[in-house]
């Protein structure tokens, strides 16, 4: 692997931990949760450009081994010293999952086969929900019987190597309004060995009820609301808010008898759809890994990676402290291009049931800068150069991309007068 020391702390005082894949903030808030705890990390990832290695608590990086994990993660294991290993993403966690669940004297400190598998895969995921009494979304089969549908992938870790051969972009969610929208959405799925899940549209907003689980019960709880999305009909997280443990408290026994079906061991989101004027919930998901929304938990107190690390590696059962009710994180660079959606293409919005308003939600915007309750997904103030680092990266993005165009230019501006105008048509 090719390596780049970070210069971040490592005293040795605590076992060294591998992070692995630390391009996004969810990975920058592991990093962060452990650092600012005393254990040393090494990180994983992508390229020297990844924010986690410009995290002063990253205590040693490595650039990712493209190669299976069987043939060069255990001589890492070795070579740092390391005593657990976590992981993000899906698809690093089904090749761990492949793995021993110990490695010399380092555990690998992510789901195993079975449990991985059923929440993958979203359809066997509805069907234990609906055995425990979990309100599931419709699904169909034919012609719908209501209108807006959603489109989702029963296990998008399955398909994306059909779609990527096919040439068809992966989406995680696809909305149609109608049958001729519907039809032309699976048109372009015709060929491919499945098709996606074709599930009712839930009103509502976005509701999380994260857990870690050991032997059966859960040591930490936390709850938000997802109060933006990207893209706005339905998405990622882009503004969020932590909600007082004692709301929503049937659904969270609902939750945790989920999860124990399931036999779940480590952290875990429920996700939920929630319309609150018909005091209904409809299962989206489970995450059975860490989640996008990480940040929020973190700066609320609920420190799941910590807790994860603290348990599997120091054996401490000691039950944490209450976390802070009301906190709120934003995803700057998604919130804004929301923001931006909203102005430019607010009627496709306004067709499905959630109805932002784009003048109070740009109010909110710049009044949020000034919330001292109010924190961001990678901005940090004790931790401010993964953000300068990300903007870098950012400008960088967007010079090439301004250079491409230049070289290559689409042909409607290809197409132009020299002074500049597009040609009058006919």
């Amino acid at each position: 692997m090719n390596g780049a020391n970070s210069g971040g702390r490592s005293d040795g005082a605590l076992p060294k931990v591998i992070v692995l894949g630390v391009d996004s903030p969810i990975g920058l808030t592991i990093i962060r949760e452990l650092g600012r705890k005393g254990v040393p990390v090494h990180a994983i990832g992508g390229s020297l450009q990844s924010l986690g290695r410009a995290s002063r608590y990253c205590s040693s990086f490595s650039i990712r081994d493209r190669r299976n994990f069987d043939l060069w993660l255990p001589d890492l294991i070795a070579s740092t010293g390391a005593k657990g290993v976590m992981a993000i993403s899906e698809s690093d966690l089904l090749q761990l999952a492949k793995l021993p669940p110990i490695i010399g004297d380092c555990q690998i400190m992510t789901p195993r086969m079975p449990q991985l598998e059923a929440v993958l895969d979203k359809r066997r995921t509805l069907e234990i929900a609906q055995t425990v009494g979990i309100n599931v979304p419709r699904n169909f089969v034919g012609t719908p019987h209501c209108w807006p549908v959603v489109l989702k992938w029963s296990d998008p870790n399955v398909i994306m190597d059909e779609l990527d051969a096919a040439g068809l972009e992966f989406l995680k969610t696809e909305y149609c309004q109608d049958l001729d929208c519907l039809s032309a959405a699976l048109a372009r799925y015709r060929n491919l060995s499945m098709q996606p899940l074709v599930q009712e549209f839930v009103a509502g907003y976005g509701l999380g009820q994260m857990f870690h689980f050991e032997n059966g019960r859960p040591t930490l709880f936390f709850q938000h609301q997802r109060l933006h999305e990207w893209p706005p009909e339905g998405g990622v997280s882009t503004l969020c808010r932590s909600l007082p443990v004692d709301q929503h408290q049937s659904q969270r026994a609902l939750s945790e008898r989920l999860l124990v079906e399931m036999g779940w061991d480590g952290p875990a989101m429920v996700e939920y759809r929630y319309d609150p004027i018909n005091d209904r919930y409809a299962l989206m998901e489970i995450n059975g890994r860490f989640w996008g929304s990480q940040p929020l938990a973190s700066y609320a107190g609920a420190t799941f990676a910590w807790e994860l690390y603290r348990r599997r590696i120091l054996h401490d059962q000691s039950v944490s402290e209450p976390y802070l009710a009301y906190i709120q994180a934003r995803y700057m660079v998604p919130e804004s291009k929301r923001l931006v959606r909203l102005f430019a293409q607010g009627w496709k919005v306004e067709k499905l049931a959630h109805r932002p308003t784009k003048w109070r939600d740009l109010w909110m915007f710049v009044r949020d800068f000034f919330n001292p309750r109010s924190y961001y997904y990678v901005f940090s103030r004790d931790d401010p150069k993964p953000f300068f680092s990300d903007m870098v990266s950012i400008f960088r993005k967007a010079l090439r991309l301004d250079k491409a165009m230049l070289d290559d230019p689409p042909p409607f501006l290809s197409a132009q007068n020299n002074d500049g105008n597009r040609p009058a048509k006919g």
